[in-house]
This record gives structure tokens, C-alpha cells and sequence, in this order.
């Protein structure tokens, strides 16, 4: 069994920056791809980045040049550092790790609301 728990949301206002963390236990085998979602009200729940154990990225193009993902292997955490944030960024931000022999989990969701 993985869990997953998610930190660092809250309310910031437009323009400003967000550091999220999701930090993996468990039996945790590689390599893995994780990586951050996020689901606004009344959307589907769609990728914004992900990360591979060797580091390769992939990031929506609403994020491309606003996020960076990261990845601390050692502490199984991955971070997604979100700058110039706006109203479209409110979400439930969803952490994802996916293995061919761990599987596929989910955190519970951390809430980013994006206001003045």
C-alpha cells in the first residue's frame, strides 16, 4: 500500500506563488512517475505535470513557463512550484504516483484558491 499526502495549498492572490509537496510512503518500487493534477469545480480532472524517477518532465501548456515539477528521490516527495497564479489555477491540486510494479495512487487533494 502508497499514501500520499499532499501540503501547501491555501488562498494567494493573482500573481502570486505556491509551493506545493506530496510526500510517498509505503512500498514504493522503481522506476515511478509522479506527478500533480487538478480538478476545478464542475471540470474534469486534468494534468499539469509530472515527473519521471530520472527526471524527465511534461507539463500542460497552462503551466509551461508558470510550474516547475521536482522530484527528491531519497524523500520520495515531489513538489510543484506554481508562480504568477490566476483564478483559472483554482483547483483541487491531486498528487499521482504510477508504477509498473507499485500501481497507481492518488493523494486526497489539496484546495489552491486563487483570489484578491
Amino acid at each position: 500500500q502508497v499514501r500520499l499526502v499532499e501540503s501547501g495549498g491555501g488562498l494567494v492572490q493573482p500573481g502570486g506563488s505556491l509551493r506545493l509537496s506530496c510526500a510517498a510512503s509505503g512500498r514504493i518500487f522503481r522506476p515511478t512517475v509522479m506527478g500533480w493534477y487538478r480538478q476545478a469545480p464542475e471540470k474534469q480532472r486534468e494534468l499539469v505535470a509530472t515527473i519521471s524517477t530520472n527526471g524527465d518532465t511534461n507539463y500542460a501548456v497552462s503551466a509551461k513557463g508558470r510550474f516547475t515539477i521536482s522530484r527528491d528521490n531519497a524523500k520520495k516527495t515531489v513538489y510543484l512550484q506554481m508562480n504568477s497564479l490566476n483564478a483559472e489555477d483554482t483547483a483541487v491540486y491531486y498528487c499521482n504516483l504510477v508504477g509498473i510494479i507499485t500501481g497507481n495512487y492518488w493523494g486526497q487533494g489539496t484546495q489552491v484558491t486563487v483570489s484578491s
